[in-house]
């Protein structure tokens, strides 16, 4: 996961700019248009063994209800975009995130609240590069905690916390907590960005190339993001 993800991030940032996260399609909040909420209003009870590593086929079922899409069809994008791993969480709680120092100097300014987390210490039993990310994060907390996680890439999809009107958040810290809490809901708040995004269009109708130029970026052909999509698309499909 940590190679694709990355990748497109950092594709995105050198080709559309530092407004951009995952995609050349992740923008700003505070768009005239309100965003639509997607997300259930009450997610399933999920065993607590599994909230973190495991997204279930019910999980799937759910989501792809919720959009009005083929199970198939957001399965295929789940597995290209998360990567094969579908890794959301390091440990139980502590969702995979990448700190980008340029969106937190960016968007520290814009932050509702100011002030530090000053109490706040990098979660127990990281190693290599989770513990380096978290220890940034942490310190940017620090002095100022909602503008380092505005400027922190969240969950198996990395979206950028200054993005969480477009996940369907009233706030930052609500699409952090929700992207602390399951993989299910980091797959809810997914399925809200790419709704208020405008990419649904395209899954509904499996346009591969459009939903790829959207949430990958200009350089998506050339990666091959859209037909791994439409291979991924026809194995889930036969497995039905």
């Amino acid at each position: 996961m940590k190679s694709l993800i990355l990748g497109s991030v950092l594709v995105a940032l050198v080709a559309a700019g530092p407004a951009c996260g995952v995609s050349g399609q992740q923008t700003e909040t505070g768009s005239e248009k309100e965003p639509r909420q997607v997300r259930v209003d009450s997610v399933p009870e999920v065993d607590e063994s599994t909230r973190y590593s495991k997204l279930s086929d019910e999980d799937f079922r759910i989501v792809a209800e919720e959009l009005g899409v083929e199970v198939a069809a957001i399965k295929a994008v789940v597995s290209i975009e998360a990567g094969a791993n579908m890794k959301g969480f390091w440990a139980p709680g502590v969702p995979v995130i990448n700190f980008d120092r340029t969106m937190y100097n960016r968007f520290r300014s814009k932050a509702k609240d100011k002030s530090g987390a000053k109490g706040e210490k990098v979660p127990a039993g990281l190693t290599g590069y989770a513990l380096r990310e978290w220890t940034l994060l942490i310190n940017a907390r620090k002095v100022n905690a909602q503008g380092a996680n505005m400027g922190t890439f969240w969950g198996m999809f990395q979206i950028g916390g200054f993005n969480y009107k477009l996940c369907g958040c009233e706030s930052v810290d609500e699409m952090v907590r929700l992207m602390s809490y399951s993989e299910l809901q980091q797959l809810e708040l997914f399925a809200t960005f790419i709704t208020n995004t405008g990419m649904l269009a395209d899954l509904k109708n499996k346009n591969w190339s459009g939903f790829a130029r959207k949430y990958n970026g200009a350089s998506y052909a050339r990666r091959g993001y859209h037909t791994k999509m439409a291979k991924a698309y026809a194995k889930f499909k036969k497995q039905e």
